[in-house]
């Protein structure tokens, strides 16, 4: 087990993904609980994060969501030093935070034009978590052979810069994993084939132990390990309770988190419907809802999907007037309006509920000028190409609550109908919010849907004990014994204290040479 006595470590793992959205953020959420449940001081980072989603710290910098909750993991307070560098894409290029503040909006030739200065603010980062805890736990860049060197941050140049171990991962639910894991490594050229240490599996499915034979697994992974002559560190569970895939990004309108809480206290189930967009961001925004017993939440793609919704959510975009333009034409706007004309609750976070609204005026984002919205507030909104970001705190329902904002647009209630809201406004069935985080306040995300079930005529008790916090705890608590009991930490700590081992073999790409000298 690690030392965690007075001599600090100082040591430190990257974590890199055979592809994107492959399980790298869970592995590195979960090695940071592990640790920390052996009483280590552990911090997450990522020198390089593209992401939809973002979390504002205490000091009002802005960084990945991903990084948030492994600072969660951590028992740790995020900030910016864990993602020194974010990228937040958008239509005709990416805004670009550095240390958690916007310095504009790049394309890739211009992000390309900074890259070796990034790299150097991200080492400067990971050097200074590194004299502050025993172990820094890192999360590389995806696809590490595809990444242009010299226009990116990718882990491998963080690797070799600090003299890391790197572990490979990849994603053991859909086949091919472990060719996945020898052709991410025979790519790489033999000077970044020396800093992958080993493999690990995620969301695999059939860990359980066999007795007496052999595995398909098992044999698999003997066979990677004769033809790279590297071990495979185990298999991290597909766990059936996915509630912290929208807080880390994994996958896309397929995952939603299940009911972790049991059945309704009533006698119906409360249905929640998001409408997923193609530039839909801030997911984690809708996922407290499922600390509630009896909430079934559903992304919905279409009109005929959100038929029986009692609640109707627009969550965040990165492309507000682009995605209002997508539900326009599917139907779905002529939908949302006519269900809250109905007395049917609607609810919009962000870019959702600049939706809402009479009418966008955008020549930042898009450059599409004046737009109508949905009509359903008696708001305006103005595009500013300086961000506003910061914490809030406000109250509603007799409750105190708090938030976050990160955006572009600023929503301006223009008539008598609009009553105020946390971060926005209401009209009748239609509520909209500005800000990130609202529904993690206990009281008033319980009070919120108490009302909505009323609008919605369901026998909907929410919870009186129900804690998001405790859900998100658990939830951590239970990823951080699944690193503990299906890898293997003691080679895992080995790496993390004494970096990559020497005389790692060169594995030549098929049908090619590898370059070793």
């Amino acid at each position: 087990m690690l030392d965690a006595g007075p001599q600090p470590m100082n040591g430190a793992l990257v974590i890199a993904g055979s592809a994107d959205t492959r399980g790298a953020s869970l592995l590195t959420a979960g090695l940071c609980r592990w640790l920390r449940q052996q009483g280590v001081t552990v911090a997450p980072f990522k020198p390089l994060s593209v992401a939809q989603s973002s979390y504002v710290t205490i000091d009002g910098a802005e960084i990945g969501r991903p990084q948030a909750l492994q600072a969660a993991a951590a028992e740790i307070e995020p900030d910016a030093r864990m993602n020194p560098v974010l990228l937040k894409p958008g239509i005709g290029g990416s805004q670009v935070m550095v240390l958690g503040q916007d310095v504009g909006m790049v394309d890739t030739d211009g992000y390309a034009e900074n890259a070796a200065r990034l790299l150097d603010v991200a080492l400067d980062s990971l050097a200074a978590l590194r004299r502050e805890f025993d172990v820094v736990i890192c999360e590389g860049a995806d696809r590490a052979p595809d990444r242009r060197r010299g226009a990116d941050l990718p882990d491998l140049d963080l690797s070799r810069s600090a003299g890391l171990a790197t572990v490979l991962t990849a994603d053991a639910s859909g086949g091919g994993s472990m060719a996945a894991l020898h052709g991410t490594l025979a790519l790489l050229p033999p000077e970044d084939q020396a800093l992958i240490a080993g493999f690990i599996l995620t969301a695999a499915r059939d860990t359980a132990r066999d007795t007496g034979r052999e595995t398909g697994r098992e044999q698999a992974a003997g066979l990677l390990r004769s033809l790279t002559g590297r071990p495979m560190l185990g298999a991290l569970p597909d766990d059936p309770d996915r509630w912290l895939v929208a807080q880390l990004n994994i996958g896309g309108a397929e995952i939603w988190p299940r009911l972790p809480s049991g059945p309704p206290l009533g006698h119906d189930i409360l249905r929640v419907s998001v409408v997923a967009t193609p530039r839909m961001s801030d997911l984690a925004d809708i996922e407290p809802l499922a600390a509630e017993p009896g909430v079934l939440i559903r992304l919905a793609a279409s009109a005929e999907e959100l038929g029986d919704a009692d609640l109707v959510i627009l969550p965040g975009s990165r492309a507000t007037v682009a995605d209002l333009a997508f539900i326009r034409e599917r139907g779905i706007a002529d939908l949302i309006t006519s269900r809250a004309r109905a007395g049917r609750p609607v609810l919009g976070i962000s870019g959702g509920y600049q939706m809402l609204t009479d009418e966008i005026g955008d020549d930042v984002e898009s450059g599409a000028g004046s737009v109508s919205g949905l009509g359903l507030l008696t708001a305006s909104v103005v595009f500013d190409a300086n961000p506003t970001i910061g914490r809030r705190a406000g109250a509603a329902y007799g409750s105190a609550v708090t938030g976050f904002e990160a955006r572009r647009g600023a929503v301006t209630a223009t008539g008598i109908r609009a009553e105020p809201f946390p971060g926005g406004c209401r009209s009748g069935v239609v509520w909209g919010t500005s800000w990130h985080g609202l529904l993690e306040n206990d009281a008033f995300r319980r009070a919120f849907l108490a009302e909505v079930a009323g609008f919605a005529g369901r026998d909907f008790k929410p919870a009186p004990d129900a804690s998001f916090e405790a859900v998100r705890t658990a939830a951590l608590d239970r990823l951080g014994d699944l690193v503990g009991a299906h890898l293997d930490t003691t080679v895992i700590e080995r790496l993390i204290e004494g970096g990559p081992p020497p005389g790692l073999p060169v594995v030549p790409p098929a049908g090619g040479r590898s370059g070793a000298s």
